[in-house]
């Protein structure tokens, strides 16, 4: 199991997401995304609208997402 942040998902807050591979956290990031999409939080929505920036890039949502994995790969397994 490893931990991320939605900050370090591309989100706004500080909500852990625990999980064994990074597809699991990614899915409960999108959710959470969606959550607070749904409830407008002005944080939220900034950062999805930078993401929805990002996928104007032929190729940055990809790399973004590489990155990502990458870094979760990177983090020491939770005690």
């Amino acid at each position: 199991m490893k931990t991320m942040t939605c900050k370090q998902l591309g989100g706004a807050c500080d909500k852990q997401f625990h999980a064994s591979t990074f597809e699991e956290i990614a899915d409960m990031s999108k959710k959470h995304g969606t959550e607070m999409f749904q409830k407008g939080d002005k944080a939220h929505l900034d950062a999805i609208n930078q993401m929805q920036q990002l996928m104007k890039s032929p190729n940055g949502m990809q790399e973004w997402f590489e990155a990502k994995r990458k870094e979760f790969e990177n983090l020491p397994a939770n005690e």
